[in-house]
């Protein structure tokens, strides 16, 4: 039997690159300034519910707790995994070896974590190394979510869940810090809103992994010795966010099956509603809070439960009732998500400045200065999104 038709060509899914697509939409366009054109609305006087929720929904929290502004890169890293389903069976379709694939995993992992090193140091005053970038991050566990591709759902879902109750022991029983700690020496300013009970364990710089980062990042060269991350944001934060991007694999396993849609459908679902229930009654018990900026083990729970909820819309809409057509901006960015997130992250700047240049100040204020984030931000993206259609139609395709 030859290769070809031991291993059949998985069909391309739609709502894989549509779901991928809004997500990276989203994240590039900063919220279209909705967060800063609420913030304006309310100083002039139209302080009402709809702008405090629009305020709160595109910025991210503080701390504990969830707006949609926080689910942009959960549901991102969780499609690294749904891909990789795909991706895989794609490569041992047209004859790659599993050595093969292990070595185009580890050259991504590096590859990826380099990026997020170059995006997150560019500018800086001082050389550094920092891994608290998306890509970075999903680089530093990506060969690990590889060694799981194509083994049995239970023994993916008991890799998971180990490394989440290992992951909040590690935090658990580290120790607390001393009575009249200074916390002004980490970075924690004074009105903080200390967490209490076993939720203390997870407070911002006071942590297992905060103290694993004083030591591992001073071992790169540095003009400045590491002392703390102004967000708390940290380097072991890849290992949940490991366990996310292992929910998106045994999500992707399942949608390859033979199994009807509706079946597949009905998984997606439950698989969600159980992620949000766990994740919050983790976090309203009291037993692990749900931090996003440190990628609890609540929170990975939390946040895969609406990441499976938004697939099944896309499954459900998309590839079920085949309304497709509507969603060609999305997939145009989707199959270009790494592009996208380059251009947000390092050329945005240089897409407003030239749209200024060539046009002025008028596109940007012709709704009043109330609506010029918005605008900045709207006519930013249009140009992305118009190089990335460019790239489109010349099919071209930037993957790692």
């Amino acid at each position: 039997m030859s290769t070809q038709d031991a291993h059949p060509l998985p069909p391309r899914l739609v709502s894989l690159d549509a779901f991928r697509g809004f997500t990276m939409l989203a994240m590039a366009s900063g919220g279209l300034g909705l967060h800063q054109v609420a913030n304006r609305m309310i100083k002039s006087g139209s302080d009402t519910p709809f702008w405090h929720t629009v305020a709160y929904q595109f910025e991210h929290v503080e701390w504990v707790g969830c707006a949609a502004w926080d689910l942009i890169q959960p549901s991102f890293t969780f499609m690294v995994g749904v891909a990789m389903a795909y991706s895989c069976a794609s490569r041992a379709a047209h004859g790659q070896t599993w050595g093969q694939m292990l070595r185009h995993a580890v050259v991504r992992s590096f590859v990826l974590v380099a990026l997020g090193i170059f995006l997150r140091s560019r500018g800086q005053p001082q050389t550094y190394f920092t891994f608290e970038d998306t890509l970075s991050q999903i680089g530093l566990g990506y060969t690990f979510l590889f060694l799981l591709w194509n083994r049995p759902t239970w023994v993916q879902l008991a890799a998971a869940f180990g490394i989440l109750v290992g992951y909040w022991a590690l935090f658990y029983f580290y120790p607390l810090p001393p009575e009249g700690f200074d916390y002004s020496s980490v970075g924690v300013p004074p009105d903080w809103q200390h967490l209490d009970g076993i939720a203390k364990h997870w407070d911002k710089n006071t942590n297992a992994a905060h103290y694993f980062d004083v030591w591992f990042l001073n071992l790169f060269p540095r003009e400045v010795p590491f002392v703390f991350n102004r967000g708390g944001y940290l380097t072991l934060s890849f290992i949940p966010t490991l366990v996310t991007m292992i929910f998106g694999l045994v999500s992707g396993e399942m949608l390859r099956t033979g199994w009807s849609n509706g079946r597949k459908l009905a998984i997606l679902v439950l698989a969600g509603a159980l992620g949000l229930a766990a994740g919050w009654g983790l976090d309203y018990a009291g037993i692990c809070p749900n931090v996003k900026k440190i990628w609890t083990p609540s929170w990975t729970l939390f946040s895969a439960g609406w990441a499976l909820l938004i697939l099944a819309a896309f499954f459900a809409v998309v590839d079920m009732l085949g309304f497709r057509k509507w969603t060609f901006p999305l997939v145009v960015v989707g199959m270009n998500s790494i592009t996208m997130y380059f251009l947000a992250e390092a050329a945005a700047g240089w897409f407003a400045a030239s749209i200024r240049t060539h046009f002025g100040d008028r596109p940007f204020t012709i709704l009043g200065e109330t609506w010029e984030p918005f605008l900045a931000s709207f006519w930013v993206l249009l140009a992305m999104w118009l190089f990335l259609y460019w790239l489109y139609r010349q099919r071209i395709f930037i993957r790692i």
